[in-house]
């Protein structure tokens, strides 16, 4: 017999970079940047009723202030990530950092509410809109193959674990020290990003595309008059004018009309003109910020859809439940922050478990389990809430709505991006979390009108049919009311040229309480519509995901930010 040689082994592939824990301290940087952008979406909601106390302010401002953030990430993460192409990913996340940093302080500093718009919705949103899109770029470039998926998952879960424990930090800090100790955080954190980023390799797009200014400002202004004609009907009448609208000085109410209505055509129309901008865009051949093709491909429409829709009831829920818990039950800002932590622990808890099953189970069927789970989880907080339900009789319905959300952002991302090219996966993916952000948006300013208005009307109503109070002080007692729905709703005596007795003061705040459960009942079963129509829309997704395009799918370019929580 012949001997033949041994092979020779395969030398060992030599890494093109730092390896053991300095390898992995660009994802640090970039995971902390994530953790904080997206803390700040749901910081604010249990430090209510403190921030209407000592800013003397209304729940109705405080609302401009969260959907502000939502609605400048909404707008401009894809012009961000646009910048970061030009002028280098890393430049931007740097430059994002320290706007995110002036805007923090500004807010922490804030002594009236549009102090703090102008510091957290604006600066800041700016700083979240650079710093959100360069965060993906930045790891596509430092990572290649296992290690590349890896980064960008734990870069995900960090997106969802500052989602989770918004709340729980906002709420400890408002309790032990203040509200303002989430934006002095923010300083520090964006500092230590800033010191940071000289760990990270720049990266600059291969091609310079140009920015699209114009269709930047007509989806902004379209988006900012839409969600000011919902939050500002209930103060300016929804058709009737009910309270001077004035910009400069002169007031604006054309034929007794009020301003509403024409902020809602106007953004309609305005919405309908950066369509047809952006199509024009598409035909010269230019790069546009939306590209419309995306919306004819009716997967990704309708995953879009489903992504949009479920951050609305999220978000809105997450508005309107800690008004009932610190006003009805009289809790404190920390404790609102753990009644809320069911539904974190059960989104992140099954977010990874989804992404295991759908190893054996379709991802569209994935989905449509995790809806129905959020439904389940809806009805029965609609049909429990009660002037008696407590924080613990929470736990179940909201863990179960937050399994049921886990389960299908686990799979909902991947089944939208997956419906187009791998050329096009990147301003997809933007795309996908500007709708996510845009339903944020949306589900603050819907379901917070909703409760506002319902506790006001509520109010009201209950006050003019009391038969504990005289109907010679009904009416009178009745417009202090409503003039001081939020101080009353958190506790607050009313305050009334009326001689009121401890007893009636009594029946007002049980009147105040009463309206706060029906309003959220009524945003429950608004919540419950709009994720049956996702329940609906589910079914026209397609039963698997397309591998071949799937594994090319990467943020590599402007604005490609998948939405938190949909990274298994």
């Amino acid at each position: 017999m012949t001997a033949t040689a041994a092979p020779m082994p395969l030398p060992e592939p030599v890494p093109d970079g730092p390896t053991g824990f300095r390898k992995w301290l660009p994802l640090l940087v970039m995971g902390l940047a994530i953790l904080i952008v997206v803390l700040d979406t749901t910081l604010l909601n249990v430090s209510l009723a403190t921030i209407v106390r000592e800013l003397d302010t209304d729940i109705r401002s405080i609302q401009w202030v969260i959907t502000g953030y939502s609605l400048t990430l909404a707008a401009l993460t894809i012009t961000g990530g646009r910048m970061g192409d030009i002028f280098g990913r890393k430049r931007m996340f740097a430059g994002g950092a320290a706007l995110f940093a002036v805007g923090s302080f500004v807010a922490s500093i804030s002594s009236n509410v549009p102090m703090l718009i102008l510091g957290e919705a604006i600066i800041e949103g700016v700083g979240a809109a650079l710093m959100l899109p360069a965060t993906a770029s930045l790891l596509v470039a430092t990572y290649r193959g296992r290690d590349r998926s890896l980064a960008l998952g734990v870069w995900g879960g960090m997106a969802a674990l500052g989602a989770g424990i918004g709340p729980v930090v906002g709420g400890y800090l408002t309790t032990n020290f203040s509200w303002r100790w989430g934006f002095r955080i923010n300083v520090v954190v964006a500092a230590v990003l800033i010191l940071a980023s000289v760990l990270i390799k720049d990266q600059r797009a291969k091609s310079r595309p140009q920015l699209d200014w114009v269709g930047s400002m007509l989806s902004a202004l379209g988006l900012f008059l839409g969600v000011f004609s919902l939050i500002e009907g209930p103060v300016y009448g929804w058709w009737r004018s009910t309270k001077e609208f004035s910009v400069f000085g002169i007031a604006v109410s054309p034929g007794g009309l009020s301003v509403v209505p024409f902020a809602a055509v106007l953004s309609g129309a305005l919405l309908t003109l950066f369509a047809l901008w952006e199509a024009r865009v598409t035909r010269r051949g230019r790069l546009p910020l939306v590209s419309m093709k995306l919306f004819s491909i009716g997967q990704f429409r309708t995953g879009a859809a489903l992504t949009g829709i479920m951050a609305l009831g999220q978000v809105g829920l997450l508005f309107g439940l800690p008004v009932f818990l610190q006003s009805v039950r009289g809790l404190s800002a920390e404790k609102t922050g753990f009644a809320l932590l069911p539904l974190s622990v059960g989104l992140l808890f099954m977010a990874p478990f989804g992404g295991y099953m759908s190893r054996h189970v379709p991802p569209k069927r994935i989905v449509q389990t995790g809806l129905l789970f959020s439904v389940t989880g809806l009805i029965l907080m609609h049909n429990m809430l009660s002037l008696d339900t407590t924080a613990a009789d929470f736990i179940v319905p909201l863990g179960i709505y937050g399994l049921g959300l886990g389960l299908s952002m686990s799979q909902l991302a991947n089944l939208t991006l997956s419906a187009v090219s791998p050329s096009d996966s990147g301003l997809a993916s933007g795309v996908n979390n500007t709708v996510r952000q845009v339903g944020a948006s949306l589900g603050t300013a819907i379901l917070g009108t909703i409760v506002v208005a319902s506790i006001a009307s509520g109010l009201h109503d209950g006050i003019m049919n009391s038969p504990k109070l005289d109907p010679r002080q009904r009416l009178v007692v009745a417009a202090a009311a409503s003039a001081q729905v939020s101080a009353i709703e958190f506790g607050a005596a009313l305050q009334s040229t009326e001689v009121l007795s401890e007893a009636q003061h009594a029946e007002i705040r049980r009147i105040a309480h009463q309206s706060t459960v029906d309003a959220n009942k009524r945003a429950y079963l608004f919540t419950i519509g709009t994720t049956l129509l996702a329940l609906g829309l589910a079914t026209r997704l397609p039963k698997g995901i397309n591998v071949e395009r799937n594994e090319s799918l990467q943020p590599a370019v402007a604005g490609a930010v998948p939405s938190p929580g949909a990274v298994s």
